[in-house]
């Protein structure tokens, strides 16, 4: 099983999941809400939010007849803090 990171990373490879992310920064949305941005079915959106359900990226919860998607903000601070750590410690070529 991949660590956080990874799962993190692999999920933010996309990116239609990438601007999903970006459009989730500004409050909760449904997977219609969303689909309606990309020219991809929801159903096609719906898998993607799964990845980032699975990576902890967002969450989903029931709310009368919705279900709107929630970011879980705080699980970017891993990659945060990964850059933070590596930043500047490569070698620049002359």
């Amino acid at each position: 099983m991949a660590d956080a990171l990874s799962r993190v990373l692999s999920a933010l490879a996309d990116p239609i999941r990438r601007d999903l992310v970006g459009r989730l920064r500004h409050g909760d949305a449904t997977v219609t809400e969303l689909a309606g941005h990309y020219d991809v079915t929801p159903q096609a959106v719906s898998k993607h939010l799964r990845v980032l359900e699975d990576a902890g990226l967002v969450s989903r919860r029931a709310e009368a007849q919705r279900r709107p998607v929630h970011l879980e903000a705080d699980v970017l601070e891993l990659v945060a803090v990964w850059l933070e750590h590596h930043r500047g410690r490569g070698t620049t070529a002359a």
